[in-house]
Formats: C-alpha cells, structure tokens, sequence
C-alpha cells in the first residue's frame, strides 16, 4: 500500500505541473517546439527522459534477465545513435527547420521532396509510433502488477490517463518541465537501488554462481541479445520523428550539440544500470513467469522500502516520459501533416491547436488498446525500432547529405526496404544466419533500391 500511495501521489504531482505549464500555450509553436527556446541542458534534459523509457528500463532489465551482460547493446545502441544526431543529424536538421519554420519531421520532408513521400512516411510512423506507446502503458502495467497484483487493464488505462492530461494541456512546452522532474527521479532511482540490489545477490562472486556461465556474461552476443541491436536501434534515435522535433525547438546549434551529446554520454552509462538489475533479479528470481515482471519485482521484494519506492517511481517515470514523446509524434503529425496539409490548409493556429489535443486523447486510447494485446515490452518496442529506421533513413539522411536525390529513389527506398522488412519478419518459420535481422535485410533493401534507381536515372539537381 504504501508503494502505490507514492506512486499515486507522484502521478497527481506530474499532472498538476502539466496542467499549470499548460496555461501558458496559446498557439502551435510553443505546443509543437516549444517557441524554439531551448537551451542545451533543457534539450538535455526532455531528450535523455524520452530515451530512458520503458524499452530502456523494463525492456533491458527484461533482457538482461533472460541474455545476460550483451543485453547493454539496446540502450547502448540508442548512445551511439545519439552520437550521429548531435555531431551532424541535429544541428543541420535543425537549421534547416527554423529557415522555413518546420514543425514536423513530415514538414522537411515535404519541403525536400513532396507530398507523396510525406504521406507515405508519415502512415507507416503512426502505425509504428501507437506501437511504442503501447510499449510503454504496457511496461507501466508491468509495474502496477508487481506491486499489486492488478490486471494488465488497469495499469494501461490509469498511464495513458496520466500522459494524456498533462500532455494535452500544454505539448512540448509541458513536456519539457514534466520531462525534467521525471528524468531527475529516475536517474537517481537507478543510482540509489543498484548498490541494495548489487549487495542483496551477494556482490560480483554471488552473482556469478547465481546465474549462468557461457554467453550470459558476454558483452558481444547473448542469447537474442548484443550487437545485433545496433542496425534496428542505433538509427531510430537520429531518425525518430519526435526527437527531431524536440532538436527543432533548440534555439541554436550550440544547444543541439551540447545537449544531445550529453544525453548520449549520459545513455551509454546507464546502459549497464538496467542490465545488471535484470541479470541481478535473474539469480534471485529465477522462474518469473514474464520476463517483464524483472525489474518491478526485484525492486518490491528484493530492496528496502523506501528505495524499492523510489525505483518504482523511477520506473514510473520512465515509462510516462517516453509515452508523451510517442504521444508528441502522433498528435503533430496528424493534426500538420494530415489536417492542416490535406484535410484544411486554411486551418487557423487555433484549429490546429485544438485538432491537435484531440488526436493525444485518441492516439492516448489507441495506445491503450496495443498496450492490452502486445506479449512484451520488448517485442511492441522493437516493431516500432525496426520501422522507423527502415522507413526514414534514406529520406533523412539523402535529404541532409544528397541534393541530386530526389522523390522516385527514396518512394523505392521507403517502399523496397519496408517490403523486405515486412516479408522477413512475416515470414514464419524462416531461420535468419547469425547477424542478419529483418532489420539489417531492410536497411540494405532500403540502400539497395536508392541506388539502382539513382544510377538508372539522371542528375536531378535542387
């Protein structure tokens, strides 16, 4: 009772600083990038709490319970993504959007190619952007289970409620406050219960005798786990639509610098945090029936209270401060690159706005619904990963790096890489060799089919 006292009383705190913040945004810039204002550690801040999410908690504690040490890959990956957004990615995006005042990544690229691609990018990112909300309501659920047993619905539907309120008051302008108190609670939620939990398995040498031997204590491969991560995650985190959108509301390119470094500094140290407590719950809890279930329950049963309440409140934090980033790329998109580009380009700032809050309370329920259906944190998670990174790498980075591309090559990019990706992952029963995921196939599909078609057609210069 007392955990989810704490828990409540946080969840009523995040929303109440969402709804005050909320009062202060009247129009869609200060809702989509918070009037182009951040500072570096402000930037720092909302993009490290969106990337410490449900995937990076639940979701690698969940693989370190059941890989071992190679399970560091899935945030690590998601660091050296980070890396190639903050030394080029960011800061040119970003110019670019504040010369023609882009909102949305669909905003860039229908400015560097046309509607057709904006369209097409835009449909299969909703898809795959309902999936990591649901990821994320679906770990929250996890959590509540752990510490009181609740069905799954519950916990789904009282996290989306959360999300949904705080974030429909005031888009990223809210956000990046909320995001600052939860990144805060987290960070220092992970810190604090590491050390109970290192002591509770008896340190290195209890560990060790603990769990297995062999590639568990792997750092390359493990299981289903290790470097493999790196061609679904790593480009997801310089290609996702709602971090390029948080980079636009930088106030320059300092700022992009400064704070996406520091978030990727930040990312490939907390990347061991998860992974250890999984491996650690591993040996203490061998048999859980969910390997979600790592991380909550190691935290309720295996530290003392007021540190296991601290943690749970971190995961809490995590879980929600990804769910709004999700929740930030569903209702811009759809109420920029659908209504106000399609539905009503006469739309005025005041309907874009509201269209806009309206698409968070049904994407919020759409997430809700996924979170009820998907089997683990893991597997709604890496649907979304392997989508965006497919979808939009050749479009992003041929738009920053390659004049002479041009709509044909990346529409057979978009379309070839997805196929392949699609009939991989379809495919049942299809035993991939060693490194070869539907993501990596869909990577090289996606290349592939730019350059045949830039080498079949001529120059096209823009």
């Amino acid at each position: 009772m007392t955990h989810l006292t704490l828990l409540a009383v946080f969840a009523a705190a995040q929303i109440g600083l969402g709804l005050y913040i909320g009062r202060r945004v009247s129009g869609t810039s200060e809702f989509f990038v918070a009037g182009r204002r951040l500072s570096g550690p402000m930037l720092f801040a909302t993009l490290l709490a969106a990337n410490i999410g449900a995937g990076s908690t639940i979701g690698a504690a969940s693989y370190g319970y059941r890989d071992g040490l190679s399970a560091w890959w899935w945030v690590g990956s998601a660091a050296m993504g980070s890396v190639v957004l903050g030394l080029w990615v960011g800061p040119a995006i970003r110019r670019i959007a504040a010369e023609h005042d882009l909102r949305t990544l669909g905003d860039f690229l229908e400015w560097r190619y046309d509607w057709r691609v904006r369209v097409i990018t835009s449909a299969l990112l909703w898809v795959g952007t309902i999936a990591i909300l649901g990821g994320q309501l679906l770990a929250l659920s996890r959590t509540l289970e752990a510490v009181a047993d609740w069905p799954r619905w519950v916990g789904a539907v009282l996290g989306g409620l959360v999300v949904v309120v705080y974030f429909t008051a005031g888009g990223m302008r809210s956000s990046v406050w909320v995001n600052l108190v939860q990144l805060t609670v987290k960070l220092v939620a992970f810190v604090v219960a590491l050390p109970f939990a290192w002591h509770a398995i008896g340190g290195y040498d209890g560990l060790v005798l603990a769990t297995d031997g062999g590639s568990y204590w792997s750092p390359w491969r493990g299981g289903a786990s290790g470097w493999i991560y790196l061609a679904m995650l790593g480009p997801s985190f310089f290609l996702s639509p709602g971090i390029l959108q948080k980079v636009y509301g930088a106030r320059d390119d300092r700022a992009v610098r400064i704070g996406v470094l520091a978030n990727a500094a930040a990312l490939f140290v907390f990347a061991f945090m998860p992974v250890v407590l999984g491996m650690i719950a591993r040996g203490l809890h061998p048999r859980l029936p969910n390997i979600d279930l790592a991380l909550p329950t190691l935290l309720v049963h295996d530290v003392p209270l007021a540190v296991g309440s601290l943690g749970l409140a971190g995961l809490v934090s995590a879980e929600i401060s990804a769910a709004d980033a999700a929740l930030f790329m569903l209702s811009t998109s759809l109420s920029q690159d659908l209504y106000k580009r399609f539905v009503n380009p006469n739309a005025t700032d005041a309907d874009v706005l509201r269209v806009a809050r309206r698409a968070s309370v049904g994407c919020g329920i759409a997430g809700i619904v996924i979170a009820l259906i998907s089997p683990t944190v893991g597997e709604a998670l890496k649907f979304f990963y392997t989508l965006l990174s497919v979808s939009l790498f050749v479009p992003v980075i041929a738009g920053l790096a390659s004049r002479r591309t041009g709509p044909p090559e990346v529409l057979a990019a978009i379309l070839g890489g997805v196929a392949i990706t699609a009939a991989t992952q379809l495919g049942v029963g299809v035993r991939l060799p060693p490194g070869l995921t539907p993501a990596v196939l869909g990577l090289g599909a996606s290349v592939a089919a730019w350059a045949m078609l830039r080498a079949l057609r001529p120059p096209r210069v823009v």
